[in-house]
């Protein structure tokens, strides 16, 4: 992994907070038939980020929408140059995709490489009627023609900055910083 330094903190964890609620919001008010709406993130932070906007909308509409989790880990392009073996956490989608309307969930839209690879996984779990994407934070940037139908936040990055979204469940706090490369080798 190169070595990086902070910049800046982008978001701290009441303005996560608030921005979920806004986004449940907006899938509220865009959702047509909640009977066959879902979730699904994408390993690692989209889960607990699609987990939260559940418990969200429940709390909101008294009703409960299902989470599923989605590894994308083998459909990657750039397999060969991530690792030799794949780390494979395994998808558990706990309801059938079929005819679902989907929200694929995850923490940051870049090159849009992983919501490619998120498609083709969740495209070998049946035919969804819809499938919509939903990012926490939205750095531009993209090689694919992606595009988020929910977005958190847009922030303008450069190609040599890094946007890190941290979440209790998985790191132990709460924020989205930014940092950059740097050009020094990274401590061991």
């Amino acid at each position: 992994m190169p070595a990086t330094r902070f910049k800046l903190q982008l978001m701290s964890g009441s303005e996560i907070e608030r921005t979920l609620v806004r986004l449940a919001h907006e899938i509220l008010e865009k959702s047509d038939d909640f009977d066959h709406l879902a979730f699904i993130g994408i390993r690692r932070r989209g889960v607990p980020l699609a987990q939260r906007l559940a418990r969200k909308i429940e709390a909101l509409e008294k009703r409960s929408v299902p989470v599923g989790m989605l590894d994308i880990n083998l459909y990657r392009d750039d397999l060969s140059t991530v690792d030799t073996q794949p780390v494979v956490s395994g998808t558990e989608i706990p309801f059938s995709v079929q005819d679902r309307d989907i929200i694929l969930v995850d923490d940051v839209l870049y090159t849009g490489r992983t919501v490619r690879a998120a498609l083709d996984a969740l495209f070998d779990q049946g035919r969804p009627a819809r499938v919509q994407l939903l990012a926490l934070i939205d750095r531009g940037h993209r090689e694919l023609p992606i595009e988020a139908r929910f977005t958190g936040r847009n922030v303008q990055t450069s190609r040599k900055e890094i946007v890190e979204v941290k979440l209790a469940e998985v790191d132990g706090e709460d924020k989205v910083i930014l940092v950059e490369r740097t050009d020094e080798p990274a401590a061991d």
